[in-house]
């Protein structure tokens, strides 16, 4: 339903670029155009500044994270191992986006080939997925330690975290592969612009001169198969583990172990609340110009990358003491 409405607005605004012959320059059947932020195009330069610090912050903030996690033998243990793992796709989905959308910001770079277009729209969409399977390996760890602690390292071995690493990454490629397939078969011959500054999924499709239902319910039952099913373990890991917390026989006691979720709390909701904001956006506020609806894209698309390496940083003590040591020892 989401995505239905939001490919009505798309097709209107289309539609009415190809009304006019003059603001669509058809210079090759498979490039197209990135119109960055319509309506805003003046401003896209002041526009830039805030994404393109979001942008650095990730970059420093995630390979600080695999940095510290490297360097330090105390941190390897399952948890960090997860935590990298969603530093790793943060990289990913902001790297494979944001330097093509500054680049439109910066210069007017607006075109992007065809099999570009393709490859950033796969990357964007298979780690989003891995992302949300990271999330719920983490969920599981977090179980295990509170639940089961006594056995907690003899249940996630690095054997076993490896394998998990592997069907997150194997879930997600495989879930996001046909969008390529199907996006590779439609005929193109309506407009080659696209109403926003990277290409995903839908907004590739919609510009295909098809029936392009397949694609778009396909999209619907991965939306719905990957958010409904993740959540679901989410919550049924998290509802074990408060009850295990709130057996527990002090308050003290309670606190701390709560304390040691709170990073993984706050990575989910940062990950899940844009994601469902940006889906009652589009359901309920159809009124609401479309550069809006790209801005909330393009923050949906930064605030995880971002976010995540400061709620580690600033929550988990380790992280946090071996990046005291680090300045520390590079004061004196």
């Amino acid at each position: 339903m989401q995505e239905t409405r939001f490919c009505l607005r798309v097709r209107h605004f289309l539609l009415y670029s190809m009304s006019d012959s003059n603001t669509t320059d058809f210079t090759n059947i498979f490039t197209f155009i990135l119109l960055g932020i319509p309506g805003l195009e003046a401003a896209h330069v002041w526009i830039s500044i805030p994404f393109c610090v979001m942008y650095a912050i990730a970059i420093l903030g995630n390979f600080t994270i695999l940095f510290i996690v490297k360097r330090e033998p105390s941190l390897h243990g399952p948890m960090y191992y997860f935590l990298c793992m969603l530093a790793v796709t943060d990289l990913v989905v902001s790297t494979s986006t944001v330097p093509k959308m500054l680049s439109i910001f910066w210069f007017n770079s607006r075109e992007i080939n065809f099999s570009a277009c393709l490859t950033q729209m796969y990357v964007f969409h298979c780690f989003s997925v891995m992302e949300s399977g990271i999330l719920v390996a983490m969920a599981f760890d977090r179980y295990v330690a509170i639940c089961d602690p006594l056995r907690h390292s003899a249940i996630l071995t690095n054997r076993v975290v490896a394998k998990i690493g592997l069907v997150v990454v194997l879930r997600g490629s495989i879930l996001i592969l046909p969008y390529l397939f199907l996006a590779r078969q439609w005929p193109y011959c309506r407009t080659n612009i696209i109403p926003q500054p990277f290409c995903t999924h839908m907004t590739v499709v919609n510009l295909a001169c098809a029936d392009i239902r397949v694609s778009s319910y396909y999209g619907l039952f991965v939306q719905i198969w990957v958010n409904g099913l993740d959540v679901f373990f989410i919550v049924v890991s998290y509802t074990q583990i408060l009850r295990a917390i709130f057996s527990l026989p002090t308050k003290d006691a309670r606190i701390k172990t709560f304390g040691t979720c709170t990073s993984h709390l706050c990575s989910i909701l940062v990950f899940y609340i844009p994601r469902l904001f940006f889906s009652l956006a589009y359901r309920f506020q159809q009124n609401v110009p479309l550069h809006f609806h790209v801005l909330i894209a393009i923050v949906y698309l930064l605030m995880p990358p971002m976010l995540n390496p400061l709620i580690y940083g600033v929550r988990t003590n380790q992280i946090r003491g071996r990046l005291l040591q680090l300045f520390t020892h590079n004061g004196t």
